[in-house]
C-alpha cells in the first residue's frame, strides 16, 4: 500500500485502485467535501505527475479521456482546489508523494494500461437522488428526471413557466460553466427541442443562471455529473451529435415508434398553464420579453397541454 496523507486529503494506492479521500480541514472546498471519496481504477489512469511549486508540490492524476463523468461534465473547468485529482503536498512530504506516483507508474507499466480514450465511463459519478440549491433555483435529479424549481429571484419568464421537469431520455447533453465570482456561470440541460436555442441562461427555462455564492453554485457540478454519467457515452455519438445517444436510431422520430401518450391532463393543470400563458403575454406586452423569447417560452408552456 502506497499512501500519502495531507491536509487537503489522502491518496492510497493498493495496486489496482487509487482511493482519493478529501481532507476535513476548513480550507478544503465544499464541493470536494460533498463529492466525497473517489475510487479510481487503474484502468482509468493515463498518468501521474508531481509538479513542483514555490513552497510545496502538487500531485496530479491524469485520467484517460472519457473515463470520468465528472471531467466530462465540467470540461476541466473545476477550480484547482476543488479538483479531486490534484493534491497539494507539503515540502517535507514530497519524497512520499514521489513514491506514491512511482508506484502508480510502475503498475501502469506492468498492467500495460493504454492511454487511449475509453468507450465507457470507468467511474460511476455521484449517487442519486441528488439535489442542489443555487442562486437561480433548486435542481434535483433522481436518476430518471431532472427537476428545476425556480427561486423568488429568478427571472419572471422562468417563474411564469413553472417548475421544469425533464426526462433523461429527452436530454442530448448537459452544459456547465462555473460561477467565477467575476462572471456568471450556468447549468444548462440541452434537449432535442432546445438544441439550437439561443436564449441567455437568465431567461432560458432549461438553464440555471449561476450568479450568487460561488461556493454553493459550484455544487451544481454534482447534478451535471450525475446526469452525464447516465447519458450515453460521448464515444457513441455521431459527428452530428444530436441524435446518436438514442439507441432507437432514426425510428425514434417516427410517431408510430413513440410511446403511447399518458393520461389526459386535469382541468386544474390546464388552468395553471393558462395562467402562465397570460403572464407571458403580459410580460411580452410590457417589453420584458422580446418576440423571440416570448415565442420560445410560450412553446414550452404549450407542450404541457
Amino acid at each position: 500500500m502506497a499512501e500519502i496523507i495531507q491536509r487537503d486529503g489522502t491518496w492510497a494506492f493498493d495496486g489496482s485502485t487509487i482511493r482519493i479521500t478529501p481532507g476535513l480541514h476548513r480550507s478544503v472546498p465544499l464541493f470536494r467535501q460533498t463529492y466525497g471519496e473517489v475510487a479510481v481504477p487503474l484502468e482509468a489512469v493515463a498518468g501521474v505527475v508531481l509538479e513542483p511549486e514555490r513552497r510545496r508540490g502538487r500531485l496530479r492524476l491524469r485520467l484517460r479521456e472519457g473515463a470520468d463523468p465528472l471531467l466530462q461534465a465540467t470540461g476541466g473547468r473545476l477550480p484547482d482546489a476543488a479538483d479531486p485529482y490534484r493534491l497539494s503536498v507539503e515540502v517535507d512530504r514530497t519524497g512520499v508523494a514521489e513514491y506514491v506516483a512511482e508506484e502508480i507508474r510502475r503498475a501502469l507499466l506492468l498492467d500495460r494500461i493504454p492511454t487511449e480514450p475509453v468507450k465507457a465511463y470507468l467511474l460511476p459519478g455521484p449517487p442519486v437522488p441528488v439535489s442542489v440549491r443555487s442562486s437561480d433555483g433548486t435542481v434535483s435529479f433522481d436518476g430518471s428526471q431532472v427537476r428545476i424549481d425556480w427561486s423568488d429571484t429568478s427571472e419572471r419568464v422562468k417563474r411564469a413557466t413553472g417548475p421544469r421537469i425533464i426526462d433523461l431520455g429527452d436530454l442530448v447533453r448537459v452544459e456547465w460553466l462555473p460561477n467565477s465570482g467575476h462572471e456568471d456561470g450556468f447549468l444548462r440541460f440541452v434537449t432535442r427541442e432546445t438544441v439550437f436555442s439561443k436564449l441567455p441562461p437568465e431567461k432560458d427555462p432549461y438553464a440555471l443562471d449561476l450568479w450568487g455564492s460561488t461556493r454553493r453554485d459550484l455544487l451544481t457540478a454534482l447534478v451535471a455529473t450525475a446526469v452525464t454519467a447516465r447519458l450515453p457515452h460521448p464515444s457513441s455519438r455521431t459527428p452530428a451529435g444530436s441524435d446518436a445517444h438514442d439507441p432507437a436510431g432514426s425510428d425514434a422520430h417516427d410517431p408510430a415508434s413513440r410511446p403511447a401518450p399518458g393520461p389526459p391532463r386535469t382541468a386544474d393543470h390546464h388552468d395553471v398553464l393558462l395562467r402562465r400563458l397570460r403572464e407571458l403575454g403580459r410580460l411580452h406586452r410590457e417589453g420584458v420579453l422580446t418576440d423571440e423569447e416570448f415565442a420560445r417560452t410560450k412553446a414550452v408552456v404549450l407542450r404541457g397541454f
